[in-house]
């Protein structure tokens, strides 16, 4: 199984931490190399990263990283960094042609949500997110969380200020290449987000959801969010 990870964003919450946020220590390892090691306990053997802000800084980082694991990573350039995280995903399209992984570089999940992605039912034309139902857990921010309303198995509408909804959005994604049809088509409508993708999906019928469970994940995007994943790692949880 192959994995897209976007890692193009500037973080600026966390910049006290940091001036480059995948590369954010946590517990003494940068946060997207604890993403990767995730990944590869749940069975991927190949990575590709998009990056964008001190985007040079970022690639001779994971270069190393990948040297040392023997970790096999293709990196993809995205100059639209500031834009928003569906443009990141559309520049892999020439890189992908089958089904492969979607995350951020800033969140981090229990390798069995990776797994159970990888394991599950893979039609064509479709993508699949997982999706926490534990909406009242503590660990992320009701008000920041992308919100998704489920329905037969399937994404009725997804976004961040929705009202009517019954999961949060964990920002791990089982792919096929629809998804970059759905960006593009998203992206004619004016708007470049994977969220504007998933909601295009869903009208076609073709976004699925897997219940993730009690499995735990952490979106790592503000301090409190940091103090919340260090103890997570440090109990042995993630």
């Amino acid at each position: 199984m192959k994995c897209l990870i976007v890692a193009a964003g500037q973080g600026t919450r966390l910049r006290e931490k940091c001036p480059l946020k995948p590369l954010i220590p946590l517990k003494g390892v940068p946060l997207i190399e604890r993403v990767i090691a995730s990944a590869r306990r749940a069975g991927v053997e190949e990575f590709f990263v998009v990056s964008g802000y001190r985007g040079e800084e970022l690639r001779a980082a994971l270069d190393v990283f990948a040297a040392r694991e023997k970790i096999k990573l293709t990196h993809i350039p995205n100059d639209q960094w500031n834009r928003a995280n569906g443009l990141s995903v559309l520049a892999a399209k020439p890189y992908l042609d089958g089904p492969f992984l979607l995350t951020m570089c800033d969140h981090l999940v229990d390798p069995e949500i990776f797994r159970a992605l990888i394991e599950a039912d893979c039609p064509p034309e479709t993508v699949t997110l997982g999706v926490d139902f534990n909406i009242d857990s503590p660990l992320n921010d009701p008000e920041d969380v992308t919100r998704v309303k489920c329905a037969e198995g399937r994404i009725a509408h997804i976004g961040k200020i929705i009202r009517d909804f019954n999961a949060y959005d964990t920002g791990v994604f089982l792919c096929t290449p629809a998804m970059f049809k759905a960006l593009e088509e998203s992206q004619a409508r004016g708007d470049d987000s994977i969220t504007g993708a998933m909601n295009v999906l869903a009208g076609w019928g073709k976004a699925r959801v897997l219940d993730i469970g009690d499995r735990l994940w952490v979106d790592v995007d503000d301090p409190i969010a940091f103090e919340k994943a260090e103890a997570l790692v440090e109990s042995g949880r993630l």
